[in-house]
């Protein structure tokens, strides 16, 4: 079936953001540095050099991202990896970032393509090394709204190669929404006029939605980042919640299921992803979908390379391999999101398309966007003086707001 597989990669992620995630803050040993913002990492060596391949290479990765025409004949990017370079790809589907997290701790992998609710445990734990960008040549390549972010770069150090982004938005059902929505408002309003058919994200990390849609409307919250709210701001976005959960028709962290929902009507309008606007288009249903004007939060993920890597030439081999515009673009295109290199934009009308609906190298657009990262006790918004609430904060927070 064309859409379960196109889904699939995000149905794995949906079940990651609704995971209980413990806070970022490792069990390190040794010396380390301390980060802006407080977060201890520790000093671990970049690679200096890449050598010849050692025959193979493990990956633990969400579905779709390692891709050998065994799922979907029309996606194969490993068979001309592994000729070339003489690596063999051992590839492990992660459901969660937590069981991601969990098997980069085991060090029997190589690699992982972690999202921004994974990245900093790994970092902060010392679970993955720092990434020699020289090392990638098509590291230069990436977007520079991809390059830097909190959630795979610490005190100037890179850990991640950026493989691509997405923004949560608004979808909605033309035939139930008759005029554009530009405001998150009838989400969360208590008088909605789409009171019961208002479709809701089903995770803890959907706490920061309610955070960005304060930031535009109550600045007296002082909000200045999503991710990081002590408990007066979380207690703010959790009033908010329930004020949804109220008005809210059904929560969803089943992409197909959301596909379903906002093309049947039964939901007309709430938060979704863009490739779940498209297949629903695709299907003959009329469904469009916005970035409001209060901005969204969104996702990114990058290939990190683990600290205990046995095999880090391929490794490095198969982080530059993956970034190059010609594989990035599938990768992309397959998953349903904006790739990570300008260049994945260029060339054929399939990936100038691609990159026109996800707002691939539109950086404007991606600045009203807050891309997902674990929530930590130290506050990442700058502050020293206030102690910011953690993931686990906003688990049990999601349970009192849901019932």
């Amino acid at each position: 079936m064309r859409t379960s597989r196109r889904l699939t990669g995000f149905a794995a992620m949906a079940a990651a953001a609704a995971l209980a995630l413990t806070a970022c803050g490792g069990s390190s040993s040794g010396g380390g540095t301390t980060a802006s913002g407080g977060i201890k990492v520790p000093d671990l060596p970049a690679a200096t050099s890449v050598g010849d391949g050692e025959g193979q290479v493990n990956i633990v990765a969400w579905a779709g991202f390692v891709e050998d025409g065994s799922t979907n004949p029309d996606a194969d990017w490993v068979t001309q990896f592994e000729k070339d370079t003489q690596c063999k790809v051992n590839r492990k589907v992660g459901a969660t970032s937590d069981e991601m997290v969990q098997l980069m701790r085991t060090g029997e992998y190589d690699l992982v393509s972690a999202s921004g609710d994974a990245s900093l445990r790994l970092i902060a734990g010392g679970d993955v090394a720092p990434i020699n960008t020289d090392l990638i040549p098509n590291f230069g390549n990436i977007v520079e709204g991809l390059k830097g972010q909190i959630y795979d770069t610490l005190n100037g150090k890179s850990y991640g190669v950026p493989i691509g982004r997405g923004a949560n938005v608004l979808m909605y059902n033309t035939d139930k929404v008759k005029e554009a929505p530009t405001s998150w408002k009838d989400t969360w309003s208590a008088d909605s006029p789409y009171k019961g058919a208002i479709m809701a994200y089903d995770s803890p990390i959907f706490i920061a939605d309610a955070a960005v849609y304060l930031m535009a409307t109550k600045p007296e919250l002082n909000i200045k980042n999503p991710y990081a709210l002590d408990k007066d701001q979380l207690a703010a976005a959790v009033e908010l919640l329930k004020t949804q959960n109220g008005v809210a028709g059904e929560y969803w962290n089943d992409a197909l299921k959301a596909v379903s929902s906002i093309s049947s009507g039964t939901a007309a309008l709430g938060t979704g992803w863009q490739v779940i606007v498209n297949i629903a288009q695709g299907d003959g249903a009329k469904v469009k979908s916005v970035l409001p004007k209060e901005g969204a939060t969104g996702w990114s993920d990058t290939w990190m390379i683990s600290a205990k890597s046995k095999n880090p030439n391929c490794a490095y081999k198969w982080m530059d391999y993956a970034s190059s515009a010609e594989v990035n673009a599938k990768i992309a295109q397959n998953f349903g999101m904006a790739p990570a290199n300008a260049k994945a934009c260029e060339g054929s009308e399939k990936n100038v398309s691609h990159c026109a609906t996800f707002h691939a190298t539109d950086e404007e657009y991606y600045k009203q966007v807050w891309m997902w990262t674990t929530p930590v006790e130290q506050c990442i918004d700058g502050r020293t003086d206030v102690q910011c609430t953690n993931y686990q904060e906003w688990t049990k927070a999601w349970t009192e707001i849901k019932g």
